[in-house]
């Protein structure tokens, strides 16, 4: 749908919502229901992805907008009074990193979507108001991009140090629902609101032709999911390091935070061995657990040497952050600067797909596939595309490409194609070259 006046209005309702919450930072808001009103579903609709995946109902953005208003308004009635029932996610499971391991993504009717956005639209001004700037992920006007380059500015200020790197072992799964519910009442104790998080947080997941009600856990793919990790994760986290850990600190500390991916640097190794052994008791006191093996501490500093070979590209003294590993290296005027290059397990896991997808649709018409593969490395380069990361960008489009020419070849009575007959395709139907879109650190020697 197109920009309407509603909009407006729901923005103006939005500010006044934040300008409140900003006012009494301590104050529980017990009535929030009332601003959920059509013209509110309406532009939470707005905001739903149509094109996604159905829920256990099967029913799409485009069967619901038949009768929309219609169906927004009984949707609204039965939020209201009570009686909406929160359908069970459909479960799928996506690959996770280069081996065997899947994600679980729940997916929600099309309904509970915008019922769910609409929602998350009165809580985002609230808790927008609380969240601390080291908290990235899901909020409006912030992206990973921005994390990644607050934590090298950070790091390059203070010559590295060392760094905390933390793994929650299955963090959506095991959210605590109870200490959830009593989290989200410091600020909101609208019943209504309340009730519908309760159902969500209850409502099953469906998988395998079975309902299962799992008491623990926020399926991924939820709309209401990363707002609800955020607030759990404000509390358990943020708030205890900004109160409690930082002032006890004989050095400086920072955390970067991204959903539940999350780094802390130190400049003494003694606080930094004090926050890892004390850290395991604070996420346990609210029901999670640290991952013994992938939790680590990782000396950083910046190297003292003269030569290249003095900074690690792979082994100790790196570490991975949403999909980047960091090290040292020297920049072109010679100075020794933090740079990133793709994660091993993210390089593999791109191509992968790619490779699956060049296999299953090798029979579609050239012009299709060399679109939909540019569409595909644009993506890629629009979120690896940083300063520093050029040569991986660069082999993975020739990988990629290398991709292309095997199964094309598959579809000849030689299995293959040489690589002039392939070269020549190529000038035909180009596949667009590595490119870096974000400058993320620049003047790098005057930090």
């Amino acid at each position: 749908m197109t920009e309407t006046p509603n909009s407006g209005s729901v923005s103006t309702k939005q500010q006044r919502i934040a300008q409140l919450a900003k006012q009494a930072p301590q104050m529980a808001f017990t009535s929030l229901n009332h601003y959920i009103d059509l013209e509110w579903l309406q532009e939470a609709y707005r905001y739903t992805r149509k094109n996604g995946a159905a829920g256990v109902d099967g029913r799409t953005a485009r069967d619901y907008e038949v009768d929309l208003d219609s169906n927004l308004q009984r949707l609204l009635d039965r939020a209201k009074s009570g009686t909406y029932r929160a359908p069970p996610v459909r479960r799928v499971h996506i690959p996770k990193g280069t081996g065997k391991d899947t994600r679980p993504i729940g997916i929600p009717t099309f309904e509970d979507k915008v019922l769910q956005r609409a929602v998350a639209m009165v809580l985002e001004p609230i808790y927008e108001q609380d969240f601390y700037d080291c908290s990235y992920g899901f909020r409006p006007g912030r992206s990973a991009h921005h994390a990644l380059e607050s934590w090298w500015r950070q790091a390059m200020k203070v010559g590295g140090g060392w760094i905390l790197e933390v793994d929650i072992r299955k963090f959506f799964d095991t959210l605590d629902h109870a200490i959830l519910r009593d989290l989200v009442r410091h600020r909101v104790r609208d019943g209504v609101l309340l009730r519908l998080i309760g159902k969500w947080l209850k409502a099953g997941v469906f998988e395998a032709g079975q309902i299962t009600y799992p008491d623990r856990g926020s399926p991924q793919g939820g709309v209401i999911s990363p707002m609800l990790a955020n607030v759990y994760l404000h509390y358990v986290l943020d708030e205890w390091f900004v109160h409690e850990v930082q002032p006890r600190m004989k050095g400086k500390a920072f955390l970067v935070r991204y959903a539940d991916d999350f780094v802390i640097g130190f400049t003494e190794e003694s606080d930094a061995r004090r926050v890892m052994e004390v850290l395991p008791k604070r996420f346990g006191k609210y029901g999670l657990t640290v991952h013994p093996e992938k939790t680590r501490l990782i000396a950083f500093h910046r190297p003292s040497g003269t030569s290249r070979k003095d900074s690690d590209r792979g082994g100790p003294g790196t570490f991975d952050l949403l999909g980047f590993t960091h090290f040292w290296d020297r920049s072109r005027k010679g100075h020794w600067v933090i740079k990133r290059k793709t994660a091993r397990s993210r390089f593999t896991r791109g191509l992968r797909a790619i490779y699956q997808w060049c296999k299953v649709n090798r029979h579609r018409p050239l012009a299709e596939q060399q679109r939909k593969l540019s569409q595909k490395l644009k993506g890629h380069y629009a979120y690896y595309g940083l300063t520093g990361n050029y040569y991986a960008l660069c082999a993975f489009q020739s990988m990629v490409q290398r991709a292309w020419r095997k199964w094309l070849g598959r579809r000849t009575r030689d299995g293959t194609i040489p690589w002039d007959h392939f070269n020549r395709l190529l000038r035909r139907y180009p596949l667009p070259p590595a490119i870096v879109v974000h400058s993320v650190y620049r003047k790098a020697a005057k930090l």
